[in-house]
């Protein structure tokens, strides 16, 4: 238990279990920095609350009555933008996606209720660190709407790039936190042209992971899928390949390759994994991207790819949830572009199209 060093931090906590919401709200009561300015047992009352109330962060549940956590969470981050902590259960497949629209609707992270096998206060402390974490989170209006029907862009492309013209084979990209959304906003903006595979890596807390691939899936057209060890990279065109929760994806040999290597960054699947073997296998052939996400996975990646020649993009700091990854990137030089969101999609379908050697 730690001494406050200002305001305490201010939490509403949204929770149809009685009994699970006394337990929330007793681990965090305990936590001298922490105050629970209230408590709400259904969605309708969680915006009323946070209208008035104000806190500073909500962790949320996706299955309640009267609104559902993912509309009360569509609606805060429309008109009352708050840190969103979704505390939800990871053993039901519509929950999961539940989660996942939430967490495209603008919520920052995600935990998985306690169990009750957990060693004692093991669940407790990383409740605590997750609505800390979040909590200083700077968040972004975030309208829902953007992401309520597939429909692939051809928008305007970005400005062609100059250099020796190389046959794009392969388009990467990367995300943390906020990367749902910003990955379902990326794929809508492909060009139906953009034929070539797209791998994928995104940090999501385990367990929720499992299931994401389909998800994404049902919002766009293109075909999203969990990546297999060994697939021939001929056999992927057009497709969108996810790294699994807990294995490192890269290519080797023309081939999609899964490992269980060491963690890199406190992360596995890693960023700088997949982008340094794509700069190692494809060259100038490639194009990178980093999106929104905490930390600065992938940053000295895309700056080995953009090294070997590739197109290389980071999300901009007014579009991403958090400017951490695309931040460490513009740093590093490691960007040859950096864009907001809803441009993206339309720079990488030029660059894929005629990709750039000498950015």
């Amino acid at each position: 238990m730690r001494q406050p060093a200002g305001p305490k931090l201010r939490v509403l906590v949204v929770e149809d279990s009685l009994t699970v919401r006394r337990r929330l709200c007793e681990t965090l009561a305990i936590e001298r920095d922490i105050e629970i300015v209230g408590e709400a047992e259904d969605g309708r009352r969680a915006i009323e609350l946070c209208q008035s109330l104000r806190p500073d962060v909500l962790t949320m549940d996706m299955m309640l009555p009267l609104m559902t956590g993912v509309a009360a969470t569509e609606y805060i981050m429309a008109h009352c933008p708050t840190p969103i902590l979704i505390v939800s259960s990871s053993t039901n497949r519509g929950e999961l996606f539940r989660t996942y629209d939430a967490l495209a609707a603008g919520a920052v992270d995600v935990l998985e209720k306690p169990r009750g096998d957990e060693p004692e206060g093991q669940w407790e402390r990383r409740f605590v660190d997750a609505v800390r974490l979040v909590a200083r989170i700077r968040v972004i209006t975030h309208l829902r709407a953007r992401y309520a029907r597939p429909a692939p862009s051809d928008a305007a492309p970005a400005p062609a790039a100059s250099g020796r013209p190389q046959r794009c084979r392969l388009v990467a990209l990367g995300a943390s936190t906020g990367g749902p959304g910003a990955i379902v906003e990326v794929l809508r903006g492909l060009s139906p042209r953009v034929r070539v595979p797209v791998l994928l890596v995104l940090h999501i807390n385990e367990p929720f992971g499992r299931d994401i691939a389909d998800w994404l899936d049902a919002q766009t057209t293109r075909r999203v899928t969990m990546a297999r060890h060994g697939q021939p990279l001929t056999e992927l065109e057009g497709r969108v390949v996810l790294a699994p929760p807990g294995q490192h994806l890269l290519v080797r040999d023309g081939r999609t390759q899964l490992t269980r290597g060491p963690e890199l960054h406190s992360c596995r699947p890693s960023v700088d994994v997949l982008f340094e073997s794509v700069a190692t296998e494809f060259g100038p052939a490639a194009v990178g991207c980093l999106l929104t996400g905490m930390g600065r996975d992938g940053a000295a990646g895309l700056l080995a790819m953009r090294r070997a020649g590739a197109a290389t993009i980071a999300q901009d700091e007014q579009t991403s949830v958090v400017y951490g990854m695309p931040r460490e990137a513009a740093m590093l030089g490691a960007a040859s572009r950096i864009l907001p969101l809803d441009t993206i999609g339309a720079a990488v379908s030029e660059l894929a199209a005629m990709a750039d050697s000498v950015l």
